[in-house]
């Protein structure tokens, strides 16, 4: 488990006073102070705002990975901006409700996308990301990072773009990914549990720990859209993967082949719903290609799936377990020519838009 590397100095407190004051005197970062805009923007937003966040200091949010310090608005009007344009598709109780939930996510590549969407939503108080691989350039087809990234944990990759986003989300990082020693931390006090790792062993102890706390589990595949809901919180006795894996032990998936686990991968997605694409690929996993083929259009869509499941779970309108396909190559296949009524008036030039 590791703390976030940025920093956010609180005015009221004198260390944080001094160790801000001692940072700008070493020099060579760049300040980067826009509170001014911001603030005119909050009185646009409220003629009055409240004296609490009219009282509240602007803080200085040191990033060391860009040899920056940025200055915001304190925590409430900072959270009251930001999130303005949700409402009311998200009330501002609803927004304050959904800040106490604890979400974890595990495994980065497609997990950075679901992790960064609830965050710009702002559908969780706390986000815990779990993966012990370092990126890759071939993951950038898919994870939103860049060059600067490579070579460091997907964690803290995704960490630091949402710590530029919103410095006062509390994001925890597991860089060692889910061992024995970091399950216990990362599983407890969480409200829901989101899988995107590619380890099968670790998907069943995954499950079988959320299954023991009463953790509901949501998990997306990118390969037609695939959303999958285990409410374990509500089903103590509930198969693990739907019981698609029947009774195997995660013991006796422990460093098995990419051919080996292709096989168990399809009896999960169903062999008969795999896009045609993904079925010619998968004799060629571990031959011609490395692993499964993602798009980062179809990882993009997994992270606004998933996203509206947490929000459904903070809206208190969760989803029953089950699975659902949300495969836009389907719906696109499905597009009918719209005809304007017979009653219709044609709009005139003059009122034709430029």
């Amino acid at each position: 488990m590791v703390v976030p590397e940025h920093h956010v100095f609180d005015p009221a407190n004198s260390g944080d006073r001094s160790r801000y004051d001692r940072l700008v005197e070493l020099g060579g970062m760049h300040l980067h102070d826009t509170t001014a805009t911001q603030l005119q923007s909050l009185r646009a937003l409220l003629p009055t705002p409240p004296e609490d966040v009219l009282d509240e200091e602007a803080r200085w949010v040191h990033y060391p990975w860009r040899r920056s310090v940025v200055r915001v608005l304190g925590p409430r009007g900072f959270r009251l901006l930001r999130l303005d344009r949700n409402r009311n598709k998200i009330t501002a109780a609803e927004q304050a409700a959904m800040a106490r939930l604890r979400v974890g996510v595990v495994g980065l590549s497609v997990g950075h996308a679901v992790a960064h969407t609830l965050a710009i939503e702002g559908l969780c108080g706390e986000l815990r990301l779990a993966d012990f691989d370092d990126l890759d350039l071939s993951n950038l087809n898919r994870v939103p990072a860049s060059l600067f990234d490579l070579d460091i944990n997907k964690t803290v990759v995704a960490a630091r773009r949402i710590a530029e986003l919103d410095p006062y989300m509390s994001v925890v990082t597991y860089p060692d990914g889910l061992v024995e020693s970091t399950f216990e931390s990362f599983m407890d006090g969480l409200d829901i549990v989101i899988d995107e790792c590619d380890s099968l062993d670790t998907k069943l102890v995954l499950r079988e720990h959320a299954r023991r706390r009463g953790i509901p589990v949501v998990m997306e595949t990118s390969d037609g859209g695939i959303l999958d809901v285990e409410r374990f919180d509500l089903e103590p006795r509930r198969p693990l993967l739907h019981g698609l894996l029947g009774d195997l032990d995660a013991s006796a998936l422990k460093n098995i082949t990419p051919e080996q686990k292709a096989p168990l991968a399809a009896r999960i997605l169903d062999p008969s719903k795999l896009t045609p694409r993904m079925l010619t690929s998968v004799p060629e996993i571990g031959r011609t290609l490395s692993t499964w083929p993602q798009l980062g259009s179809d990882v993009a869509l997994g992270g606004a799936s998933v996203a509206a499941v947490v929000r459904a779970f903070g809206l208190g309108t969760p989803p029953p377990s089950g699975r659902v396909r949300i495969n836009l190559d389907a719906h696109l296949a499905t597009i009918t020519e719209v005809e304007p009524p017979a009653s219709a008036d044609p709009i005139s030039p003059a009122n034709q838009p430029r």
